[in-house]
């Protein structure tokens, strides 16, 4: 992945172009080691472009968009209403076998060019049925915070989309490199794809006030056997209690929050260290390389062998 280009419309949200800007169009950070793409910023009629807020001047139009690698889909006000041209623009960009990215109300656009169709998909949760009574052939799921189906990616509402980068980030470039950039954004490093979009209680700091104990020590003890029943003695709670309350405060259950950290932590095994696929399964709790295999590429898509020699830092 070389070329990003964002596309904004009449209508653009600022926080959306905000944060594609600070995940795809960051310089050079030697202590980072980040990588630079060739950012570009496109609009269907350059020149100046009515925002949600404030105005914008775009000299790009959408030929500049031709050969991206990445077309990001900048969600905007009168979402029903999208430029004829930029549905053209992510029709062509997926047939050719460019990645293409919406989050928020820009997954209207992916819809009309029936980029949609037969896939899953999300939108914020306000646009759900929404987006789904206009294009019925979409899977659409309202209880996730991002979907990737194929070259198709799809955020919920408005944070959501920098985790939905940071998950393509990652994808193409390894954890390192994607932690590296939420370190610089100063958001978490991984919030999980299938996490509900909203939780019933605020979360003020690290998850959770309340939890934020407890999952430092998951973290720190993956090799353990991290049963609902463990986690809820931990809490001096029943299990049943625990496992409610930590659903209403993370926004996942127990299991799905160990089984991503087990999964994250196997990533940076893989990429920092040349000991066995055995070695890492045991050391992040799995067991087995088997166990280790299975969910891993059923959370990444790719085995964990794969992975590492896509990512390795030891070769």
């Amino acid at each position: 992945m070389h070329k990003v280009a964002v596309v904004v419309q009449d209508g653009a949200e600022p926080f959306g172009l905000g944060a594609m800007c600070e995940v795809w169009a960051e310089p050079y950070h030697p202590e980072d080691d980040n990588p630079v793409f060739d950012f570009v910023v496109t609009t269907p009629r350059p020149g100046r472009v009515r925002g949600s807020v404030y105005d914008l001047h775009v000299d790009l139009g959408l030929e500049a968009a031709a050969d991206a690698d990445l077309v990001c889909v900048i969600p905007k006000r009168g979402y029903r209403d999208p430029s004829p041209e930029v549905v053209e623009l992510v029709r062509d960009a997926e047939s050719r076998g460019a990645f293409v990215f919406a989050h928020c109300t820009a997954a209207f656009v992916l819809g009309e060019a029936g980029l949609l169709d037969g896939r899953r998909c999300t939108t914020h949760w306000r646009h759900v049925s929404e987006l789904a009574e206009c294009y019925p052939l979409a899977h659409v799921d309202g209880d996730v915070l991002y979907v990737q189906e194929g070259t198709i990616v799809t955020g919920a509402g408005s944070a959501a989309g920098l985790d939905a980068a940071l998950h393509l980030m990652r994808q193409q470039f390894g954890s390192r490199v994607a932690a590296a950039a939420a370190r610089r954004i100063v958001v978490p490093p991984h919030r999980d794809g299938g996490q509900a979009q909203f939780i019933a209680r605020a979360v003020p700091v690290c998850e959770s006030e309340a939890l934020a104990p407890l999952l430092a020590w998951i973290s720190g003890n993956l090799s353990s056997d991290l049963t609902v029943e463990t986690l809820a003695r931990q809490m001096h709670m029943s299990p049943r209690t625990f496992a409610r309350r930590f659903k209403d405060e993370t926004g996942t259950t127990p299991y799905s929050w160990v089984l991503a950290q087990r999964v994250q932590a196997a990533e940076e095994l893989l990429e920092q260290t040349d000991h066995s696929i055995d070695w890492v399964a045991a050391e992040v709790g799995f067991g087995n390389a088997a166990t280790l295999r299975h969910h891993f590429g059923r959370s990444r898509g790719v085995s964990p062998v794969e992975y590492r020699r896509s990512f390795s830092q030891t070769a």
